[in-house]
């Protein structure tokens, strides 16, 4: 008897494991007052973006998520994204 396999499903599709940013590129360092290079691990929301999306390692990840932290306390980052509803 033969078992027939069923095909994968198109809709999930694997792509290839984005590489940390941060190891790929040693001298670039995790620095809480480089706005601009924290913004890309921000949601337009304000959260923090997961490690399954933005494709750092766990060790960058927490660096980057102490930086946030530090940044949204002294006030050079937003907590949440100003909505307002009227």
């Amino acid at each position: 008897m033969a078992i027939d396999k069923k095909p994968a499903s198109p809709r999930r599709r694997f792509s290839r494991r984005k590489g940390c940013r941060y190891c790929a590129e040693p001298s670039m360092v995790i620095d809480y007052k480089e706005i601009r290079s924290l913004r890309y691990f921000i949601s337009e929301r304000g959260k923090i973006v997961p490690r399954r999306i933005s494709g750092n390692c766990a060790e960058h990840q927490r660096k980057v998520t102490e930086a946030i932290k530090l940044a949204r306390n002294i006030a050079l980052l937003p907590f949440t994204s100003a909505h307002s509803n009227d």
